[in-house]
């Protein structure tokens, strides 16, 4: 049978999808249900830091968070996070459809410090630190180092509007805040993945 340029192009499409992603399994995660099974405390788990990353196969960053929310919105399991204007990362995140929030060993707290002090402009913090670089099935960057992976894909990003703060807390902050004012984010968590012996931050 002879094939037409449209054929070949269909069959090409085809293959380029049933092309096999790197799997999570093969770093030493497991998938799972994080409305049956993630059982951190909400309220602490940001505080205790995590790291947020967003970008292609062809370049990424990664920054650390401390800010962020874990509940439902929409009816989807959600993630919200807030990344300043002025931050490397936001050049990344707002140009692709998903990012993923990283938990580390307390033993890997060197990597929440460096990647919270340094900039990706000044060069590739994970190579700095030694950190492999994978992605999932929808080419989202992730650490082969952390403990979970969450992914998530933008549902909603706006800046924050002072007009909307309604205390002092927001309005002292952003007084003398260099990095200026963050958008938030929020996800819809699409996957996740664990490290079966892998322990909550706290």
């Amino acid at each position: 049978m002879k094939r037409t340029g449209l054929t070949i192009a269909l069959v090409a499409a085809l293959q380029f999808v049933a092309a096999p992603a790197m799997a999570q399994e093969d770093n030493g995660f497991k998938k799972i249900n994080v409305v049956e099974e993630f059982t951190d405390n909400g309220f602490q788990w940001f505080r205790d830091a995590q790291l947020l990353a967003a970008g292609t196969k062809e370049k990424s960053n990664a920054m650390t968070i401390g800010w962020g929310g874990i509940g439902t919105l929409w009816g989807r399991p959600s993630l919200t996070v807030y990344v300043a204007e002025k931050r490397y990362t936001k050049e990344f995140i707002d140009s692709v459809a998903y990012f993923t929030v990283m938990t580390f060993d307390a033993k890997d707290s060197k990597v929440l410090t460096y990647m919270g002090t340094k900039s990706g402009r000044d060069g590739d913090k994970a190579k700095a630190l030694g950190l492999h670089t994978a992605f999932t099935a929808n080419g989202t960057p992730y650490y082969t180092e952390a403990t979970m992976v969450i992914e998530c894909k933008i549902m909603y990003a706006a800046p924050l509007d002072s007009k909307g703060f309604k205390s002092d807390v927001p309005k002292h902050l952003y007084r003398n805040f260099p990095a200026g004012t963050h958008t938030m984010y929020i996800g819809e968590v699409v996957n996740a993945w664990k490290k079966p012996d892998a322990a909550s931050p706290r």
